[in-house]
């Protein structure tokens, strides 16, 4: 059973979203709780004045931010996008030449982004498809971006597996951590988090 949004309270709060996570703008305020709304209802079935409810707002004042609903979908899917793309590249470089410490380094920040995040790794996996076929576009090549991320420190790690091999081994940790909506609550966030990192760890790995 995943956890309601009262139950995972403020500090399951989705902070890919927010360049400061303890001072958010107002545009991101709305994106937060767009987020939580589409987790929980699906983008299809949410409204702009749910939108602007859950944030102490009249729809219409929505607007001065976003356009529509889907501005709003395509902003924190691209943001999101962005931010693993950045982090994972930054990790990856603050670890030095060493694949292991590479790998362990990526599996700490995508643990850290899926325990941060579960609204938006919801919205990713069910959303998606909801975007105009330009931002869809846009999103996918961030996500492919990514993954090669990995797929460049999983081949060093596997020097005889080919880089589908590499790219499906990724893959398959991705959704690994990424259960963290149906996951995440059962346990405290370090033994959480210490359980992801074993996990993929070994799945990487093997």
């Amino acid at each position: 059973m995943t956890s309601t949004r009262a139950e995972r309270g403020p500090a399951a709060s989705d902070r890919a979203l927010h360049a400061d996570a303890d001072r958010p703008s107002r545009r991101e305020q709305i994106l937060q709780a767009a987020a939580q709304l589409f987790a929980e209802r699906g983008s299809r079935a949410v409204g702009v004045d749910d939108v602007g409810a859950a944030v102490g707002v009249t729809g219409p004042a929505i607007y001065r931010h976003f356009a529509s609903k889907d501005a709003m979908l395509a902003e924190m899917l691209l943001r999101i996008s962005e931010h693993l793309l950045a982090g994972g590249s930054e990790r990856v470089a603050d670890a030095g030449g060493d694949a292991a410490a590479q790998l362990r380094a990526l599996i700490a920040f995508h643990v850290d982004f899926a325990l941060d995040n579960p609204a938006l790794i919801t919205v990713q996996d069910r959303d998606l498809g909801s975007l105009t076929e330009a931002d869809a576009a846009q999103v996918r090549r961030l996500q492919r971006r990514y993954v090669e991320v990995w797929v460049a420190v999983l081949a060093r790690l596997h020097p005889a597996a080919d880089a589908a091999a590499c790219r499906a081994r990724a893959h398959a940790v991705f959704g690994l951590i990424n259960s963290t909506p149906h996951s995440a609550g059962r346990l405290g966030r370090p033994a959480m988090a210490a359980l992801l990192a074993d996990m993929a760890w070994s799945a990487a790995t093997a």
